[in-house]
């Protein structure tokens, strides 16, 4: 068994135009002040870091990985969240989706799906230069819209859409698989990949290729009422990413899964600072810990009460209470006798 590295943070939901938010060395510096051992880095955002550079300037690589380091932390994974969604994106949604490109590529889904693809080989190469091996992202959906029909799904409508989406990320996934990188996609509703089915039937249809993996965040599976520790027996050997998020789920009689289109406040399913929530993180870390996961507990801080700040701040001690230093023997060592062939013919009666 392997021990959990943390804890760390996904930076996205804290950069901002204030101190200490503003850069990747003050947001750094305050979080290694209060003790996080690692961040994960939005590649979409300039203040943390320029891909293409990243990806053309190992120099300019070391750079970041120095100023991280600096603060007493490493960069655990890169995040292509937001170019990931535009790898797929079904016409109903394109005006929505475009605020995730550069202005150049609006009104335009063609140049706005190249410019996505482009992205993520940047992001495989500049992810080789700082040393990782991991790349978190989504899926994109092409049939989100068709997730619950009425009128009935035509036939075929299914497996169409996983072989264009697997037709999509395949060139994308081969050039991961050049720079020695995986793509972790973090399955969540609204993605075309957002539970286990899914990701199956994506992963057969893109020949089950080994770049394709799996950001394990059990929130969105609360959000789902999906089982998800038996997620982990299913699926571990796929789970290469992990960030800790809580959640709860609190239906009524008036609302359910699908929220009644209201405010997060008012859903009843909804994220949570750590350990408000629902989620039971001593069953998930055991269980990781159990399949020889060794990657980054990553919080990825989303909650709809508790100010951010309280919750970076609870978060450190929360992931370091959970971390479980693996044993390295056996609980009943001291009661064994040692390998005796003639003791053991002689204990089966042979």
């Amino acid at each position: 068994m392997k021990t959990i590295k943390g804890p760390a943070i996904f930076l996205a939901q804290f950069m901002d135009d204030k101190e200490p938010f503003n850069s990747l060395k003050n947001i750094c510096n305050w979080l290694g002040g209060l003790g996080y051992k690692g961040v994960q880095v939005p590649t979409w955002d300039p203040r943390c870091i320029d891909l293409a550079k990243a990806a053309e300037s190992k120099d300019y690589a070391d750079e970041v990985k120095g100023i991280v380091a600096e603060a007493g932390m490493e960069i655990t994974e890169l995040s292509t969240h937001l170019q990931g969604q535009l790898v797929a994106v079904h016409p109903a949604y394109d005006e929505l989706f475009d605020g995730f490109a550069p202005a150049e590529y609006h009104k335009n889904p063609k140049a706005r799906t190249e410019w996505a693809v482009n992205q993520l080989k940047l992001a495989a190469k500049a992810s080789r230069n700082l040393g990782l091996k991991a790349c978190a992202s989504f899926s994109g959906a092409l049939m989100w819209h068709t997730v619950y029909p009425w009128p009935q799904r035509p036939g075929g409508l299914v497996q169409a859409g996983f072989k264009e989406l697997a037709n999509r990320w395949v060139p994308i996934f081969d050039v991961f698989e050049e720079n020695g990188v995986d793509v972790c996609f973090e399955l969540h509703p609204g993605e075309d990949l957002h539970d286990g089915i899914t990701f199956e039937r994506f992963l057969e249809a893109a020949g089950n290729h080994k770049r394709a993996n799996i950001l394990y965040d059990p929130s969105h599976f609360v959000l789902q009422q999906l089982d998800y520790l038996q997620f982990i027996d299913f699926y571990h050997e796929r789970i290469r990413m992990f960030h800790v998020k809580d959640a709860e789920f609190n239906p009524t009689g008036k609302s359910g899964v699908y929220g009644g289109y209201q405010d997060w406040i008012d859903r009843p399913g909804r994220f949570r600072s750590l350990g408000d929530g629902q989620v039971d993180f001593g069953g998930i870390f055991s269980k990781l810990s159990q399949y020889d996961f060794d990657g980054w507990a990553v919080i990825e801080w989303e909650c709809c009460i508790k100010d951010p700040v309280q919750g970076a701040t609870e978060g450190v001690q929360f992931v370091n209470d959970h971390i479980i230093k693996v044993t390295e023997k056996t609980f009943d060592d001291f009661a064994g006798s040692g390998p005796d062939e003639a003791l053991n013919r002689r204990v089966l009666g042979i």
